[in-house]
């Protein structure tokens, strides 16, 4: 079966550089598939439709006319990079500093590369794809779907990226990052169990103060020693 990611990826001096570094055996058959085999990493599937949806960025690169790449990080509110179907991916893509690199380099070259992380778990979903721009006011019912509701922003443009491949990167060398929302919910639990401590030892230390002023007014009705006015026993004398 194929493996339609590192089939692309596997150039010849990718290859070479397996081999000159040991890495030709591990890799040996891979990519190699037949065309009229089935491809693996092709379709994206349940698991990458939900990883996709999650995700609040992504890094996209791309290749300049002169074969410099250029990356740039895409971000957005949780859900904004769409899955239109199980090879297409779509965005709204907003007025930003106005330079349009990416959008430039591919009119000459639609190939990108997708990097989309969840540092919190150490995951990485890499995609390549062809990327197609679409002005928002030739298309605007599709500027519309892709367009994140009640986000402040103007859409000029409709991005599609569809998708050739993907693969799942092993978890190594990447270091746990959380966002604010994840962090949140990781701290929810700890600041209720936090404010209840709280509470408890308030309420303890009201239970202790009333418990001392108790104390106190008991003391205070109490005689505080003898006096010689008092009577003693019968038949003995007072003694002055």
């Amino acid at each position: 079966m194929r493996h339609k990611y590192l089939e692309i990826a596997s150039t010849p001096s990718v290859r070479a550089a397996r081999s000159q570094y040991g890495g030709a055996a591990q890799w040996s058959g891979v990519g190699d598939g037949f065309p009229d085999e089935t491809a693996l990493n092709e379709r994206l599937g349940r698991a990458e439709r939900q990883f996709i949806a999650e995700r609040d960025g992504f890094y996209l690169a791309s290749v300049s006319e002169t074969g410099w790449p250029y990356v740039q990080f895409r971000g957005g509110p949780a859900g904004f990079l769409k899955v239109v179907d199980d090879r297409t991916l779509g965005y709204a893509d907003l007025r930003g500093n106005r330079q349009y690199l990416t959008v430039g380099n591919v009119q000459a070259n639609e190939r990108v590369s997708l990097f989309l992380m969840d540092y919190a778990h150490r995951r990485r979903l890499k995609l390549f794809g062809r990327m197609h721009v679409v002005s928002a006011q030739d298309d605007p019912a599709l500027a519309e779907r892709l367009a994140v509701s009640g986000y402040p922003a103007r859409v000029e443009r409709a991005v599609l990226i569809t998708v050739e491949a993907f693969d799942w990167n092993c978890p190594q060398h990447i270091t746990p990052r959380f966002t604010q929302a994840e962090l949140e919910e990781i701290l929810s639990p700890v600041r209720h169990e936090l404010a209840a401590l709280r509470a408890d030892n308030e309420r303890l230390r009201n239970k202790l103060r009333e418990s001392d002023l108790s104390q106190d007014r008991l003391l205070g009705d109490r005689p505080s020693g003898l006096t010689c006015s008092q009577r003693s026993p019968e038949g003995a004398a007072s003694v002055p």
